[in-house]
């Protein structure tokens, strides 16, 4: 049975051109880019090509790109090195109710050492409201940190309406794009951002590398001592074959940028309607447009997103769910609440993510199964019996 594979948020498979452009430094230029030798110039080399090609895609200097782990790392530096650098001058942080954990959990801890933070309420859609960020400012307001576009729902926030109040408060903006590099036109000047996370294994690159964009003149800590690697910035013998990789996929998802996100739209579109037409009970969530090409996220109402998911890979199809059931607990999405979805229709969650090897003929697979799933489950619901009774 053929895997359809609709998690591509979650991460995308390694593209064969970039897989072909790291295996040289998996195998014979394995040289350490300290080093002055052959081997470890060309290995500095290859960091440095990768890091323009990164710049390139959204925008940025080369030097203003530092090679992290992935989109976490890049979080905690550009929060916590903020935090500590300018802790003089102020110690409140404005962030989301609806940011990824690696934002969230970094500000709980550094409310924990003393900075205060207000997490902004979203409406319906996911969407920040500009107004109420402007509501928020205060003297001491040290750092805006919004993300570019949502992990499960897909909303794109006001960024460079966000990025302009920023500026002109003169407060620096840091906004998690992990989920938006390589699928919407990013450019850090024109929306006035001056630290922006990126991963690699979101845009067909390898996992364990991302990248951190720092515009140039921005007050910070680095987190860790040790080496003089990243300007200091992130210290460490480089991941190079990982390095290499992300600038390949930047390369590539730039080059192809604006066809694929054209063709996700269209099977996105024709699955949302699908789901819509064929299904009762159930709702959209996210921002109906300004939505990121490939996310189609929806609430079932009467059954359990967990429920859902192991009978869709009994089909053939890799999903993922707005509800953290599968994860141990029992609370449903934090996104979803801020939203204000109730807890029992937030628990029957599913988010259907696509990806450039994805075809019509895998929708219609998707809306040939979905509909019979979720009436199977609702028919073992109580509650469903007695809603139609």
């Amino acid at each position: 049975m053929k895997t359809i594979y609709l998690d591509h948020a979650a991460t995308t498979p390694v593209h064969p051109r970039v897989l072909e452009r790291m295996l040289p430094y998996l195998k014979d230029q394995y040289g350490n880019p300290s080093s002055v030798y052959r081997l470890g110039r060309e290995a500095k080399k290859a960091i440095e090509d990768a890091r323009e090609k990164v710049a390139q895609l959204i925008g940025a200097e080369p030097r203003e790109i530092v090679f992290t782990s992935g989109g976490t790392e890049s979080d905690n530096i550009a929060l916590q090195g903020v935090a500590r650098a300018n802790r003089a001058r102020g110690r409140h942080i404005i962030t989301s109710s609806i940011e990824h954990h690696a934002i969230l959990h970094t500000a709980e801890a550094l409310e924990k050492e003393g900075f205060e933070v207000t997490y902004l309420p979203v409406d319906k859609y996911g969407l920040v409201s500009i107004a109420d960020l402007e509501a928020a400012i205060r003297e001491d307001t040290i750092l805006i940190s919004i993300m570019y576009a949502n992990n499960e729902v897909g909303t794109i926030q006001p960024i460079r309406e966000i990025g302009r109040v920023a500026r002109e408060h003169g407060i620096i903006f840091h906004t998690d794009a992990v989920q938006a590099v390589g699928y919407v036109p990013i450019d850090v000047n024109r929306d006035n951002i001056d630290l922006l996370s990126l991963s690699g294994h979101k845009l067909y690159g390898p996992k364990g590398i991302g990248a951190l964009y720092i515009r140039k003149g921005t007050r910070m800590a680095p987190l860790m001592g040790g080496g003089s690697q990243e300007r200091k910035w992130r210290p460490g013998t480089e991941n190079v074959p990982g390095i290499v990789g992300l600038g390949e996929a930047a390369a590539l998802t730039g080059e192809n940028m604006e066809e694929r996100a054209g063709k996700l739209r269209r099977l996105r579109d024709m699955l949302i309607e699908g789901v819509l037409e064929r299904i009762d009970h159930v709702r959209l969530n996210g921002h109906p447009q300004q939505r990121l090409p490939g996310n189609a996220h929806f609430a079932f109402e009467f059954i359990e997103g967990e429920s859902l998911l192991l009978n869709l890979d009994l089909e053939g199809i890799a999903a993922s769910s707005g509800s953290a059931c599968t994860s141990g607990s029992l609370e449903p999405s934090h996104v979803l609440l801020a939203m204000g979805i109730p807890h029992e229709i937030a628990h029957g969650s599913l988010r259907l993510t696509l990806g450039e090897d994805n075809t019509e003929e895998d929708i219609k697979r998707v809306l040939e199964v979905l509909p019979p799933i979720v009436q199977k489950l609702r028919d073992m619901s109580p509650l469903y019996r007695e809603r139609v009774e």
